[in-house]
């Protein structure tokens, strides 16, 4: 039997992602689906989109066998402290049920003290306030899902569904897990190392007039790439370019520069076993106590640590 504790103003497609996967799955595996939502006050229990499900309390607790998903949202924090809540993720934990969170639910786990020690992640933007209150946990901020032991988090709302789906693998295998992606219409499993996010698809127009721009930019890292090296490569004047540059993009030519290198230099950090030196050399940061701190603002943690979480994982 699985698990999905939702709580008031929860998140919806963090519980209904994971339970269309186990859902499906276990229709594919020729196994009838299993699956409750649970909440501390049992009956309807209101989403942020207003679309309520319907929960049934917390005993008896060891009708949970195999898994608890503890979804996220903006109701998380009230949650987070509430003593009925924790002892319930506390004492599955104990009895070794397989415990995740989407989202913001990792607030929760890391409350309970699950995460203290572990690797985790969450939506990346939480990463600050998250290493802030929760110094004990190993956060891999970037990171689409991470497992450690047998507590699992992922990041925001749809990497729930890739977590649901790394956990059909397990239960089910490969083909299984395939066969489900493929009947949600996904494109493929993403892997948990995968990124969250890519610096080009966070501007406001990455295909727009200045796309061959900053792919051109994305090849040439190890130069200066001024605005003024910029503007020239584009056939305009520096404070055209600059104006042109905002009003599209909605950031400064600098800081899009800045976010296309530490995208370069992670995948490079985290792939290969390069010298940080000269990860920082060849993408454009030069002085690796710069990229050091362009690392930690991005991800909360410096590039030696993403290293050793991405040969751990």
């Amino acid at each position: 039997m699985i698990g999905v504790l939702i709580f008031p103003d929860f998140q919806l497609l963090d519980a209904a992602g994971p339970i269309s996967v186990f859902e499906i799955a276990a229709r594919f595996a020729g196994a009838a689906p299993a699956i409750r939502t649970l909440a501390a006050t049992p009956g309807p229990v209101r989403s942020t989109s207003g679309v309520e499900m319907l929960a049934r309390g917390f005993k008896p607790s060891n009708a949970i066998t195999t898994t608890l998903i503890v979804a996220g949202g903006e109701g998380v924090r009230t949650a987070a402290i509430c003593p009925k809540t924790l002892a319930f993720v506390r004492a599955l934990a104990r009895r070794g049920v397989r415990v995740a969170s989407v989202c913001s639910g990792a607030y929760v786990l890391a409350e309970a003290g699950l995460l203290d020690g572990r690797r985790a992640t969450t939506h990346w933007q939480r990463t600050r306030h998250f290493v802030s209150a929760y110094p004990k946990v190993k956060l891999e901020a970037d990171r689409i899902y991470t497992r450690d032991g047998n507590v699992w988090t992922s990041a925001g709302i749809s990497a729930g569904i890739d977590l649901a789906l790394a956990m059909v693998v397990e239960d089910y295998g490969d083909e299984i897990a395939q066969r489900t992606a493929k009947q949600l219409v996904l494109y493929h499993r993403r892997s948990g190392g995968q990124s969250q996010f890519s610096s080009l698809l966070e501007l406001k127009s990455p295909t727009g007039r200045f796309g061959p721009l900053l792919a051109w930019a994305r090849e040439h890292l190890d130069a200066p790439l001024t605005v003024e090296d910029m503007a020239e490569q584009a056939g305009m004047s520096s404070r055209h370019f600059t104006r042109a540059f905002i009003a599209e993009t909605g950031t400064t030519p600098s800081k899009a520069v800045e976010r296309l290198r530490i995208e370069v230099a992670r995948q490079r950090v985290q792939s290969s076993s390069e010298a940080i030196e000269r990860v920082a050399e060849t993408t454009g940061f030069r002085d690796p106590e710069r990229m050091r701190r362009a690392f930690i603002r991005a991800f909360g943690q410096p590039p030696q640590s993403l290293r050793r979480a991405a040969r751990a994982g």
